[in-house]
């Protein structure tokens, strides 16, 4: 377990945690004719919607409860997809706080011939855990890191909370 997040969940009272691998969610996708835009490409607010899903899914796993979308950070199109492609959506939770957590969402169009994958997008989102009436609530449960790229991801997410604190403090 990394210090911080151990020092992390101490503080918030947690006694258990679960492991990254615990709610790690991937989705597979047919893009069919509804989901293009008028390019003949895969509409990003089509991807953009099943980030969102895949990125609740985990959190939920994770939370074992109801969650919200607070922040979607990065949304940058590094490959397109056409009709008939297989899109792979692969989430994961990266930070825990106090009543929020980050997730990476990497999506994939899928050569299905080559079994290989090229890279869509990455995104991180913020999602806080919520009782039935919408109110912020504690999570119950830590993130225990097993390897140097999930406590990379860790610091990560420490530095992009950070730059999201201070871009809320300056108006942006």
């Amino acid at each position: 377990m990394h210090s911080s997040e151990a020092d992390g969940n101490r503080r918030e009272g947690r006694t258990a945690s679960k492991r990254v691998a615990d709610s790690r969610t991937e989705v597979t996708r047919n893009v069919t004719e509804g989901d293009m835009n008028g390019q003949g490409r895969l509409f990003g607010g089509r991807l953009m919607e099943w980030i969102d899903e895949a990125a609740g899914i985990a959190a939920r796993r994770h939370c074992g409860g109801n969650v919200t979308t607070a922040c979607v950070d990065q949304l940058v199109f590094h490959h397109p997809a056409f009709r008939n492609d297989v899109v792979v959506i692969d989430a994961r939770v990266t930070h825990i706080g106090r009543t929020s957590l980050e997730v990476r969402v990497d999506s994939y169009v899928e050569d299905i011939a080559r079994s290989s994958r090229n890279l869509i997008n990455r995104a991180y989102l913020t999602e806080v855990f919520v009782d039935d009436g919408g109110t912020p609530r504690p999570i119950p449960y830590g993130l225990d890191l097993s390897s140097d790229a999930e406590r990379d991801e860790w610091r990560g997410a420490e530095r992009r909370r950070q730059v999201r604190r201070q871009r809320l403090e300056e108006g942006f």
